[in-house]
């Protein structure tokens, strides 16, 4: 090995180095961040004693024991409040991205005046607590006499639109280059055509984020559909384990309630994680 070779050979091996380093780090990372879920799941087939007793390092549950979902099944109707809680959170994600999407695409390419302050003035609403807002709602679903339906908690997020959703499909439809749409156009395509065929179908990575986005929230509710739902065969499953939360001292029946909520979240992520990474690349602060 010569003089010059052996600076390069070290430069490799630091590269090396260090490459192997940040992987391990980046390793141990995800292992601190996704446990919990880990441990949440395994401990929700262990007994209350065994959670207590037992180094959370243990994950295997001995003995295994479903008691504590049979326990959940006599508590609640289970199978219904999960049904509730993934037909809110798909048809209020549908919804919410149809209004967003429309309303982004008018302020990203339709020109008339005041546009840009409209979208200032909508992402100012995102600096306010949806907590201010909740009294007004209210007061619009007792009017609408909605109180004790699903449909007030799909009127409130669904039609509504979301700043953030809009926000976000904004962005990405200026990223989107305009000779798609003027070649459509002058093949007599009108703008909802131009919406329906050629822009909606090139954002799939902002729909994806946009629906995970809402359906965890949707999923995730319970203050709002606490409000306005007092039929507890009406109630999202988020919200019964809330409810039953303040009553259960077995810390065991609770992690298998948690179970339950975490599962579709993670396969939702799970299934649209392409596109939503995909998204958060395009969706920058760019755009006239």
């Amino acid at each position: 090995m010569t003089n010059a070779e052996a600076p390069r050979l070290s430069m490799r091996q630091r590269r090396i180095t260090g490459l192997v380093i940040y992987n391990a780090l980046m390793v141990l990372l995800c292992l601190v961040i996704i446990y919990p879920l880990i441990w949440t799941i395994f401990s929700s087939f262990k007994t209350n004693q065994q959670i207590f007793s037992e180094s959370p390092i243990n994950l295997i549950p001995r003995p295994f024991t479903t008691d504590n979902y049979q326990k959940l099944l006599t508590i609640y109707d289970v199978p219904l409040m999960v049904f509730n809680g993934l037909y809110l959170a798909i048809v209020i994600p549908v919804l919410s991205m149809l209004t967003s999407s429309m309303a982004a695409y008018a302020l990203a390419r339709l020109r008339f005046r005041g546009r840009n302050v409209i979208f200032l003035l909508l992402i100012s609403t995102m600096m306010i607590p949806g907590y201010v807002t909740l009294i007004p709602n209210f007061a619009i679903m007792v009017k609408l006499k909605l109180l004790n339906s699903h449909w007030a908690l799909i009127l409130r997020s669904a039609l509504s639109g979301s700043a953030t959703s809009i926000f976000l499909f904004r962005q990405f439809f200026l990223s989107i280059p305009r000779d798609l749409e003027n070649a459509a156009i002058v093949d007599g395509c009108s703008w909802p055509g131009v919406f329906f065929r050629i822009i909606m179908p090139n954002s799939k990575p902002a729909i994806a984020t946009v629906i995970i986005l809402s359906f965890r929230s949707t999923w995730n509710s319970f203050l709002w559909p606490q409000l306005v739902l007092q039929t507890d065969r009406l109630w999202t499953w988020t919200l019964a384990l809330k409810i039953l939360s303040e009553s259960e001292t077995n810390q065991a029946v609770l992690l298998a309630g948690s179970a339950i909520s975490i599962l579709p979240i993670l396969i939702i992520y799970l299934a649209c994680q392409k596109y939503f990474v995909n998204s958060q690349v395009s969706a920058g602060f760019g755009g006239t």
